[in-house]
């Protein structure tokens, strides 16, 4: 079942004088699950150590500005919106509950929607400060920080998620597809299978107008395409200017899928079809 653990009434505790208070938060961090606040804490240093950031100056500005927020009831408003009955709307739409706990949490600046097990539990972290700061309080980009996540735990749950192969362009053809899978089933949530979360400033219009153009490039970019230079996955890649570019093409893929098979064999499906499949697909649309 997905537990709903929901810490904005703790927050004010957590500030003495408007200042951020990190032996309180500590304490309130192991409140939720035990023993958990290294975990935070190690990430955060993690980050500080290879981004050359400082914690006064980059990271407790972000967490002291939260206290005062004027979007902070938006953003509560949001979350309990989008996670209002949601064990009942997944079974709805797919017949399987997700084992899974959704935490709604001050952080140190770890991100906005962090995906992890804690005590042998899958856990999707949303962390206030880095939500507030990246300005995704709105309905939208909390379905995109939710539900996205949730496609993946299902697969993961129910399928077979966690596959590799020595070939590389089969490896970013499966993450197009577990993409793809994760956008289909957000899809299916909103029950609008012409929703983006991504889809701001005429992202998605952008899209349509170059489907081709996109498959066209993501085929022949595939057999030199690595993490460092590739383009499709990501708001932080730009392809033509655009992010998020592969969410868009592995929705396509996905939803031509879904037209010729049941989701549950899809998610279970083996990383060698669905790369056969995904050269069939791109075949067949240029």
């Amino acid at each position: 079942m997905i537990t709903i653990i929901d810490t904005y009434l703790q927050m004010d505790a957590l500030f003495e004088n408007e200042m951020f208070n990190r032996d309180k938060w500590v304490s309130y961090i192991n409140s939720i699950y035990d023993n958990s606040a290294n975990i935070f804490i190690n990430d955060m240093k993690e980050c500080l150590d290879n981004g050359n950031y400082v914690y006064e100056k980059d990271v407790l500005p972000i967490i002291n500005a939260v206290h005062r927020h004027p979007a902070l009831a938006t953003l509560h408003s949001s979350f309990c919106k989008i996670t209002d009955n949601l064990n009942k709307r997944i079974m709805e739409c797919f017949g399987h509950e997700l084992d899974i706990d959704i935490v709604l949490y001050i952080g140190l600046c770890n991100g906005a929607g962090w995906v992890t097990n804690i005590n042998n539990r899958d856990v999707i972290l949303l962390g206030i400060e880095k939500i507030l700061e990246l300005n995704w309080y709105d309905e939208r980009s909390m379905c995109g920080l939710i539900y996205h996540e949730l496609g993946h735990v299902y697969q993961k749950q129910y399928g077979a998620f966690a596959q590799h192969s020595e070939n590389n362009s089969q490896n970013f053809v499966w993450q197009l597809f577990t993409e793809g899978i994760a956008m289909y089933f957000e899809q299916a949530l909103v029950k609008d299978f012409n929703y983006y979360h991504q889809d701001k400033n005429g992202w998605l219009e952008w899209c349509d107008n170059h489907f081709q153009q996109i498959l066209a490039d993501f085929y022949s970019d595939l057999p030199t395409m690595t993490k460092s230079n590739q383009k499709y996955f990501g708001d932080w890649v730009s392809y033509n200017g655009r992010g998020d570019v592969g969410y868009y093409l592995g929705t396509k893929f996905v939803q031509q899928l879904c037209s010729e098979y049941d989701f549950e064999q899809l998610i279970n499906a083996k990383i060698d079809d669905i790369y056969q499949e995904y050269l069939s697909f791109t075949e067949t649309q240029l």
